[in-house]
């Protein structure tokens, strides 16, 4: 019988575009995040608490197929990831969450879409608010999502950083488009 996990097994990732933490709990990716973001403490304690387990420094299946698959995304060649997920947070926040891993790649919406696909038009600022408390950045896109005057808005990663991973799928999408007309 396997006992399940009663930690969370957490690894650095560092990469050309960031460099990450990423956290598993029973076989499954709970955190990709900004290793040095502004609120890492606040999700750090959120995931921990969500799922009643500390964190232990050491890697795992789960982490080392996370790393795998975010490279093959930074150099273009993933668009999804088939990476077990476990979503610590409020039902609001799941649920916005869950609305962010239907923008198809390449594509961005705005936070005021974001809320009106969530069946709350009136919770713009609250969408923004659980778009930048997502834990599982990149694998969860919470990058393509921008202000409706088409500005960036804010990012965990910094601004410069959602910059770059939104014109990598530009141009990835491009090349694609390019490559199946010929």
């Amino acid at each position: 019988m396997n006992r399940l996990e009663s930690h969370i097994s957490i690894d650095y990732f560092k990469h050309n575009y960031a460099e990450f933490i990423l956290g598993s709990y029973n076989n499954a990716l709970c955190i990709c995040d900004f290793r040095y973001r502004t609120m890492r403490n606040t999700v750090d304690r959120r995931v921990q608490q969500s799922l009643n387990a500390d964190f232990v420094e050491q890697t795992s299946d789960v982490i080392e197929m996370a790393k795998v698959q975010l490279n093959a995304y930074f150099t273009g060649k993933r668009q999804a990831f088939d990476i077990p997920l476990i979503i610590a947070g409020s039902d609001f926040q799941k649920t916005v969450w869950r609305a962010l891993q239907s923008i198809d790649y390449g594509s961005t919406i705005s936070y005021k879409q974001l809320a009106a696909a969530i069946n709350n038009p009136d919770a713009v600022r609250a969408v923004g608010t659980a778009n930048g408390a997502n834990a599982l950045a990149i694998i969860i896109p919470c990058h393509r999502v921008i202000a409706s005057d088409g500005t960036l808005g804010g990012y965990g990663g910094g601004l410069s950083l959602k910059r770059r991973l939104l014109s990598l799928e530009e141009k990835t999408n491009l090349y694609i488009t390019t490559q199946t007309k010929e």
